[in-house]
C-alpha cells in the first residue's frame, strides 16, 4: 500500500516541511491539535518504534528534541507534548512522533484532543516558517 508519509519524504506529496535532513523529515500535521503540531518521521519506512534500526533511534530522537524546542519557541508556547502511537491509534502506518505546542489552560485534557485547523495554506506556511526560524 502507498504511504502518504513516504510520499512526503520523497517530495511527491505536498507538506509544510519544517525540517528535512538525512535522517528525518518533519512537517505540520494536517489535522493539528494546536497550530504548530508537527510530525517527525524517519526517512526509512518503518511502522513502529521497535522496528526502527537501533542506529537511527538516537538521531531520530535528537530531531524530536530539536523540534520540541522549535515548536515551543516558534509558537510562543509554554511547553510541548511529545507522543508516539505504536499501531493502536496510528492513523498512518509509518512511525511518527507528534510534537504539540502546549499552553496552560489550552483545553487539552487527558486523551480528549480537539482539533484546531489552520485558516488555509498561507496560515500553515506562516506557522511552519516560525518553527523553521526557531530551530536550534
Amino acid at each position: 500500500m502507498p504511504c502518504v508519509f513516504c510520499d512526503i519524504v520523497a517530495g511527491e506529496s505536498p507538506a509544510h516541511v519544517v525540517l528535512d535532513d538525512d535522517t528525518t523529515v518533519a512537517f505540520l500535521d494536517i489535522r493539528p491539535l494546536f497550530h504548530g503540531h508537527t510530525l517527525v518521521v524517519p526517512r526509512e519506512h518503518v511502522v513502529t518504534l521497535p522496528e526502527l534500526d537501533g542506529n537511527l533511534v538516537g538521531p531520530f530522537f535528537e530531531r524530536v528534541q530539536r523540534l520540541s524546542i522549535a515548536v515551543k519557541e516558534g509558537c510562543g508556547a509554554q511547553g510541548t507534548l511529545i507522543a508516539i502511537n505504536n499501531t493502536v491509534s496510528q492513523s498512518v502506518a509509518h512511525l511518527h512522533a507528534h510534537v504539540v505546542p502546549r499552553t496552560k489552560g489550552d483545553g487539552l485534557r487527558g486523551f480528549f484532543w480537539p482539533r484546531h485547523p489552520y485558516d488555509g495554506p498561507e496560515h500553515a506556511e506562516e506557522v511552519a516558517g516560525r518553527i523553521r526560524a526557531a530551530l536550534p
